[in-house]
C-alpha cells in the first residue's frame, strides 16, 4: 500500500512540474513578444497532462473491474 501512495505523490509532483515549466516558458515567451508561441506551449502542456491523466484513469478502471469482478 505504501508504494501506491508514493507513486501517487510522484504523479502529482510530475503534473506540478509540468505546470511549473509551462508557466515559466509562457512568461518568458510573453515578455519577449511571442504570445502566439506562448499559447502553443500552454496548449501542449495541457495535452501532455491530459494524456497522463487518461493513463491513470485506465488503471483506475481496471482496479475497479477487479474489485467488483467485472469482466
Amino acid at each position: 500500500m505504501k508504494g501506491n501512495i508514493s507513486m501517487d505523490v510522484g504523479f502529482v509532483l510530475k503534473i506540478a512540474g509540468i505546470g511549473l515549466i509551462v508557466s515559466l516558458l509562457c512568461q518568458v515567451l510573453g515578455k519577449n513578444g511571442r504570445s502566439d508561441l506562448s499559447d502553443y506551449v500552454s496548449l501542449g502542456g495541457i495535452i501532455i497532462v491530459i494524456f497522463l491523466l487518461v493513463t491513470k484513469l485506465g488503471e483506475l478502471i481496471e482496479v475497479i473491474k477487479g474489485v467488483f469482478g467485472i469482466v
